[in-house]
């Protein structure tokens, strides 16, 4: 139900948009809007030309917001700028719009160009903020806030909405066939279709696929020799247990829930920074997956962990004295949990940001409309960001709705570490304080040249801003470029060297999250998603379009990011657990029961299975929120074990196998592959790395061609450890993940894009990195010096396909092994060797001749560095070539 507060607050403001339009006049907004008569004149006739003539060339929306303020809006002169409120209504002392305008501020005062105020226009300014600043209010649309009759209609009819239910099992027609109870449910639609399952799958594809589901990896030859020998009907039921107790496991379907995080370690588009401390966020699913953290904890964490930690801490505290707790501070496994779930935080933190955004009003609205998009669509499956400007066109979610959740984070830091500028450079976009700082103690800082450093940056800085932008700072030096840049890289480099030192988080004691801002208020409706034009408050709630009983409502003194949190994860939120199982088939089956797993809207699909859906959702709850245990259920049923094999008769009824009558073949994923690859070769490190190679970057701008994105590939092309612990930077994807379809970073993605395009068999033939691991497994493979080459080739098949080779196959592979060999010898009557293993190619560096912006990051063009895989003789050459072959196969791609 919904309080009275969201209640009243609504019917609020229905009435204040109707009286608006029925009145036809500009109504008084609660940021102090006014409609009295004179000090509108007053502000139209006196003070707007003054902000025009002397302010707006530098602080407007057609021009540039210096120092992150605006003057031709109120919202931007209240929230101010980089040096805080502009003006503060009532208050002149107060207000740096006249302190900064007054001669007693020296060379810095406003404006720096052109005439200053005079004392009559300052004694305009001052009469204007203490009688409030008044401001034209916007124009509200009469139809905002009005109920929508379709929107009723629609929350007692769309399936997705309705309250769990709790569906009989059917009978079924060949009862026996079933061991669980999602077979029934399955078999049961079949019958009604008039469809059979086709056979079970045998044990080698059985357990190729069950092992790949699980782990990401493929069976070990010791593991698939075990499970076929292994008789006993308990059989498949251990290898199951064994998978999901492995390490793993996590990193597989850790992988899962990091593709609906959008995770990614830098901020994306436009000016791309990275987020040195992301990796914490990916160990900590990783751990909480392999732990099997309960669903419905494990979304608390992410969402209100800061506030979990401190009423768990605040307990820990009262219970055993705050002086002893404080005195083993590293040791209390309080502080250790603390620092775990500020780290879950990140999830709300690690989004795509446009740093380069010329408004900080701007820039704060779109980050909430990007975390309230995350949170809807991950876990409950619906496009509330389409309500930002509008009504949502499909969806009973109101623009009120939005504007309900908007106030939960626009109470909240997101403490990602970053600020908007535009056209920043160096640490710019930096801002220490913006980041979560970790209770345990950072080592202790090195003071010795600490202080020196300090004064070293201090004159950097006088030096860089005597001469930017004075002809002598813009004469060219002997290098061509503008004399000036090196002093902004001088200060750049002091500036960064202590931080270094100083700076806890530059220190990886720190990560990227969120936390309760020091200003808790509900938001006001941003006319037509405008952030600058505001319309009337709404109260912090959730959404209206369906119900949730004994919800409670937001705390007022705090963000409501925790009461958001429990009403997601309440046993009586329908969409919560639908939309978790759901992703879990989808993983599993290759189709959700629901198959558009990110929209369980009016424009998703429709369930192919919908008592099932249920059935599922209801289980999931009673066995306590358990992924592993819904994940084993569903792997032990029946209808998983299915042979992939399509009969004619099913596939004209059912093309897509939306009933389940067999196991959809799927491809493997890029990060799949790529293990799979290593796998086979003997190279794959199954260690966790420590951090991550993005760990080591600062927080500035990186270019997709330079030095810094050349380091991470370089680290990323060099790794063995499993795909998941590569450097994920948006716009630097690892080069063995590109070609096939990695995940797109930028939104919420429960499954992806697979494709099979010219690009992919290209990177088999040539791509360095599956060149060298296919020598690595012929070498490997070599390595036997008393196996027969019909062995060998065995060995190969079972290494990379999992399987034996039939005879067929292996004479093909005799042959082509003794051609090719002899055609190498042909080539290179000297033989091969001696020659290094692998041939680095490096081509020269792109230059760019003409000057540019000191401001901005060189963009001078790295050198391209090319790797050649030489086998060291014309049988190493000649394996190389078959075990390439394998990974080039379909076979080595797909998993049945």
């Amino acid at each position: 139900m919904l309080s009275k507060r969201r209640l009243s607050g609504s019917l609020a403001l229905v009435l204040l948009v109707s009286t608006a339009a029925a009145e036809d006049s500009p109504k008084a907004d609660l940021k102090g809007n006014s409609n009295d008569p004179a000090k509108l004149e007053f502000f139209e006739k006196k003070v707007r030309p003054i902000l025009v003539d002397h302010c707006y060339h530098c602080h407007s929306a057609d021009t540039k917001p210096a120092g992150g303020l605006r003057v031709d809006d109120r919202n931007g002169l209240i929230l101010g700028g980089n040096t805080g409120p502009a003006v503060v209504p009532g208050n002149p002392e107060k207000s740096l719009l006249l302190k900064r305008s007054s001669p007693d501020n020296g060379k810095r005062r406003m404006p720096l160009e052109g005439k200053h105020l005079s004392d009559e226009q300052t004694e305009i300014l001052a009469k204007w903020i203490k009688d409030g600043a008044a401001w034209p209010a916007i124009r509200i649309p009469a139809t905002l806030g009005r109920p929508k009759a379709q929107y009723e209609k629609l929350k007692k009819e769309h399936w997705a909405w309705q309250p769990l239910t709790e569906p009989k099992v059917p009978p079924v027609k060949d009862a026996p066939w079933a061991r669980d109870d999602v077979d029934r449910f399955l078999l049961a639609k079949l019958d009604e279709k008039g469809l059979k399952p086709v056979g079970d799958a045998d044990k080698l594809t059985l357990i190729r696929r069950v092992t790949f589901d699980l782990t990401g990896l493929p069976p070990t030859p010791a593991e698939v020799d075990a499970f076929v020998k292994d008789g006993s009907p308990q059989a498949f039921e251990k290898v199951v247990d064994r998978l999901l107790a492995s390490p793993a496991f996590g990193e597989r379907w850790g992988r899962h829930w990091l593709d609906v995080a959008r995770y990614g370690e830098s901020t994306g588009p436009s000016r791309n920074i990275p987020y040195p401390h992301a990796w914490k966020y990916r160990d900590y699913v990783i751990d909480s997956v392999n732990a099997d953290v309960p669903y419905d904890r494990f979304l608390r964490e992410q969402i209100a962990g800061d506030l979990i930690a401190k009423a768990e801490l605040g307990a820990v505290k009262a219970e055993i004295g705050w002086a002893f707790l404080s005195s083993i501070v590293k040791q209390h496994p309080a502080f250790r949990e603390q620092d775990r779930l500020l780290t879950a935080t990140g999830f709300l933190a690690l989004g795509v940001k446009d740093v380069n955004q010329r408004f900080k009003v701007r820039f704060i609205m779109d980050n909430v409309d990007e975390q309230i998009d995350t949170v809807t669509r991950s876990t409950i499956g619906l496009t509330v960001s389409c309500a930002r400007c509008h009504d949502h066109k499909f969806d009973p979610i109101s623009i009120t709705d939005y504007y309900a959740i908007a106030g939960i984070f626009t109470s909240t830091d997101n403490a990602a570490g970053l600020r908007n500028q535009m056209g920043g450079g160096g640490l710019a976009y930096y801002v220490p304080d913006m980041l979560l700082r970790l209770s345990s103690d950072a080592p202790p800082v090195p003071t010795e040249n600490v202080e020196k450093l300090r004064l070293q940056v201090e004159e950097a800085k006088k030096a860089w801003d005597a001469i930017r932008g004075t002809p002598a700072g813009m004469k060219p030096a002997a290098n061509g470029q503008p004399t000036q840049r090196a002093f902004r890289l001088k200060y750049d480099r002091l500036q960064s060297e202590l931080l270094a030192l100083t700076d806890p988080a530059a220190r990886g004691h720190a990560v990227h999250g969120v936390r309760d801002a020091q200003a808790i208020a509900d938001t006001e409706i941003r006319i037509r998603g405008e952030a600058e034009k505001l319309g009337p408050t709404v109260p912090r709630g959730f959404l209206t379009t369906f119900t949730v009983p004994g919800a409670a409502t937001v705390n007022p003194e705090q963000s409501g990011r925790l009461e958001l949190a429990n009403w997601l994860t309440s046993p009586k939120n329908p969409l919560t657990p639908r939309v978790a199982v759901n992703r879990v088939w989808q993983q599993l089956f290759g189709t959700g029961i629901v198959n558009t797993v990110d929209n369980f809207g009016v424009t998703g699909g429709t369930p192919s299975h919908t008592e099932l859906l249920d059935h599922l959702a209801n289980r999931f709850i009673a066995d306590g929120w358990s992924v592993k245990k819904l994940v084993r259920a569903l792997v032990l049923t029946r209808a998983y074990q299915l042979s992939p094999e399509a009969t004619p008769a099913n596939t004209s009824v059912d093309p897509g196998n939306r009933l389940v009558w067999r196991h959809s073949p799927r491809r493997l994923t890029a990060e799949e592959i790529r293990d799979a690859t290593l796998a086979a070769a003997g190279t794959l490190d199954l260690k966790r790395p420590v951090g991550s190679p993005a760990k080591d970057l600062r927080m500035i701008e990186m270019r997709d061609n330079g030095p810094e994105a050349r380091t991470i590939n370089e680290k990323a092309d060099a790794s063995t450890h499993r795909s998941v612990y590569l450097p994920l930077l948006r716009g630097v994807v690892p080069h063995a993940l590109e070609v096939f379809d990695p995940v797109e970073q930028t939104l919420v993605t429960g499954s992806r894009d697979t494709t099979t395009v010219p690009s992919q068999a290209l990177y088999l033939l040539n791509g360095p990195f599956v060149r060298k691991q296919s020598l690595a497994l012929a070498e490997r493979i070599l390595k036997e010096k008393d196996a027969t080459d019909v062995e060998r080739i065995r060995t190969a098949y079972r290494l990379a396909l999992g399987r034996t080779p039939n005879e067929k196959e292996i004479e093909r592979a005799q042959a082509f092994l003794g051609e090719y060999e002899s055609a190498v010898r042909d080539l290179y009557p000297d033989n091969l060797a001696p020659a290094p293993r692998v041939v680095k190619v490096v081509a020269p560096a792109k230059k760019v001749d003409e000057p540019f912006d000191p401001d901005q990051i060189d963009q001078t063009g790295e050198a391209v560095v090319e790797e050649f895989i030489r086998p060291a003789d014309a049988k190493a050459a000649a394996w190389l070539a078959l075990t390439q072959a394998l990974f080039g196969s379909a076979e080595f791609r797909f998993v049945k």
